[in-house]
């Protein structure tokens, strides 16, 4: 070897800035950008207000398929079919009827020919997205076949020492070779790259260059990597973080691909690239995290949503009026919905579906029910008619007592019968009360001593009220129970009292009633923790275990009632009333929460008993 071999650097030397840089490679980084990073183009996409206008979008994006985003391609899939679905509903409501109809939500609806095409469109660019993919596969496959050739090359030249300085132009070319040469299967990346590392370190070691040489390749590559870092800093402000982080991206390769510099300064470029790239990247992350945070809470919001829908109590909705209600409540949800952000991409479609799915069963069963409501209208409005024929040949009867007992009869037979159309409603009831009247009007003015008895069933009733009001907190629960059930008992065994007097003495009667049940319940309570104490009792003549194993029950039942709890309030936290009709789903929500609330507290005071029962044995 020449004499000035010996003042050249060794290749651990020359390397040590390389090792030092941690970037993706390019493999590495096409997973990472399809895994973090939503499109540019994607973000800042109008928002498109009809299926011509997306179907325009997408002829466009289908000339370039190759390069089309998917993220794109689903937003766009979903705005049409969302703009489709919305204009079927419309078409339902289109066909308007006085009476209830479940048609208009079941009309099938004609093949619309901007769907055919926008199906035909997106097969379209599927096909050739996936034939861009095969060739992307076959052509990492080449590139593989390449690296491994410019590998034994390069082992090649590592066996023959004795040509190395001679080898150097060789060796050049095949670096900008390896350079040229990008995407391979991913699986061989590290495999590829240490095997490459190994024989250009070991190439290097037997490769000495001269000073000046040397001097001139350090100067060039500062050059380069200075220029690189200037570059990377500017990203720092790039507005567009997504950008600046493709960007940094590519300058980190042609850091890499960069060679050394001279020892003293391998470290300061060094560091200076690396605290603009951490700059950058931390940018980019918390960006992401950020997006996928709202995402993460808009989730939540739309399960607790479905959730609300898909706990519909159907078999609670027996009136036109019910359902109404429960529809406004239903849209209500709807209108929410729109005012709430996309999801996590990969549960977005799906949490779509599951709440369209919840609203197609509810307006499915809503047509189903007003279907056979009118059905049965028809059938009532018969029912009631006959009823009408038979007061009418009843009404100048002078038999007043089997007369008035057959025209009671009629009358609550009358209620059981179920509604008719509106339409039929006031006619019909006039019709069939105006018989009854005037068969009772003829025997209150044959009867006039009879309100002489009704004026003191009256005065009786009223003193019951009485009584039942002065049942007060001082009276103990058993007798208070006791006197209540005598005073029902004589109550239903006083006779009829002044028709214009019926409802007013009725509901102070179930005033006073109401009052003293749910005041007996709270006591209910305590008599079932005082029920506890007794098998407590019990339970200590068999030892400890037996309390233990009460004790476990207990937990579990508690800890299920504070679950069932906890998604009540849930579920109320996400629930707002805008009408008095879109008060009856928040009112039962707050019925069950205190009724849990109770229970939780019994179970409780039961534990506490069972805590002292074990700590006394002790």
């Amino acid at each position: 070897m020449d004499s000035q071999d010996t003042n050249l650097p060794s290749i651990q030397n020359e390397l040590e800035d390389e090792k030092k840089i941690v970037e993706p490679s390019e493999p590495q980084l096409e997973a990472q950008t399809k895994e973090n990073s939503i499109e540019k183009q994607t973000e800042n996409a109008p928002r498109l207000a009809t299926k011509q206008e997306i179907l325009e979008r997408l002829r466009v994006v289908a000339e370039n398929a190759e390069n089309a985003n998917k993220q794109e391609l689903d937003n766009l899939k979903q705005s049409f079919y969302k703009i489709h679905n919305a204009e079927l509903e419309a078409k339902k409501k289109d066909n308007p009827s006085d009476e209830p109809d479940a048609t208009s939500d079941t009309k099938p609806v004609e093949e619309d020919p901007q769907e055919v095409e926008f199906k035909e469109l997106m097969a379209s660019i599927r096909g050739k997205r996936n034939a861009l993919n095969a060739k992307i596969e076959k052509e990492k496959e080449d590139n593989l076949q390449i690296k491994l050739s410019i590998i034994e090359e390069l082992k090649e030249l590592v066996e023959s020492p004795d040509n190395a300085n001679k080898s150097y132009t060789e060796f050049k070319k095949l670096q900008q070779q390896w350079n040229d040469t990008k995407l391979v299967p991913q699986g061989k990346v590290t495999e590829l790259w240490k095997s490459y590392q190994h024989y250009v370190e070991k190439f290097y070691d037997l490769l000495k260059l001269n000073n000046e040489f040397r001097e001139y390749d350090f100067k060039k590559n500062l050059e380069i990597k200075q220029h690189l870092c200037e570059a990377a800093e500017k990203l720092v402000t790039e507005e567009d973080i997504v950008s600046a982080f493709h960007q940094l991206q590519k300058l980190h390769q042609e850091f890499r691909d960069t060679g050394p510099v001279s020892k003293e300064l391998r470290d300061e470029i060094w560091a200076k690239f690396k605290a603009a790239s951490t700059a950058v990247n931390r940018r980019h992350q918390q960006h992401f995290e950020s997006l996928k945070e709202a995402e993460q809470h808009n989730l939540d919001q739309k399960t607790v949503i479905c959730e609300i829908v898909e706990s519909i109590e159907y078999n609670e909705l027996k009136t036109f009026v019910a359902w109404e209600n429960k529809t406004e409540e239903v849209i209500a949800l709807q209108n929410k919905w729109k005012t709430i952000g996309f999801a996590p991409q990969k549960m977005n479609v799906k949490i779509f579906e599951r709440f369209r799915h919840a609203c197609d069963d509810f307006f499915k069963k809503k047509g189903e029910f007003f279907k056979s409501l009118k059905e049965g209208m028809n059938t009532n409005l018969e029912k009631k008619k006959e009823l009408c024929e038979k007061a009418e040949a009843l009404k100048d009867s002078t038999d007043w007592k089997e007369t008035a007992d057959v025209l009671t009869k009629l009358q609550k037979e009358w209620k059981t019968i179920g509604p008719v159309s509106k339409k039929h409603s006031d006619m019909i009831w006039k019709r069939f009360i105006s018989a009854c009247d005037y068969f009772f009007d003829q025997k209150n003015k044959a009867t006039s001593s009879q309100r002489s008895v009704e004026g003191e069933n009256l005065d009786k009733k009223k003193e019951i009220i009485a009584k039942l009001a002065a049942i007060d907190e001082s009276v103990p629960a058993e007798e208070a129970d006791k006197q209540m059930r005598e005073l029902m008992k004589e109550w239903n065994s006083i006779g009829h009292v002044p028709f214009k007097d019926k409802d007013k003495i009725y509901k102070q009667y179930h005033k006073f009633i109401d009052q003293l049940f749910e005041r007996l319940n709270v006591n209910a309570s305590n008599r079932k923790l005082s029920n506890f104490k007794t098998t407590v009792s019990n339970l200590q003549s068999g030892g400890g275990q037996p309390l233990y194993r009460e004790r476990e029950k207990l937990v579990r039942a508690y800890e299920n009632l504070k679950n069932e709890l906890q998604t009540y309030e849930n579920n109320l936290g996400f629930l707002s009333s805008s009408s008095k009709k879109g008060n009856s789903l928040l009112t039962e929500l707050n019925r069950k929460v205190e009724k849990l609330k109770a229970d939780i507290e019994l179970v409780l005071q039961k534990i506490k008993l069972i805590d002292e029962s074990i700590k006394a044995q002790g």
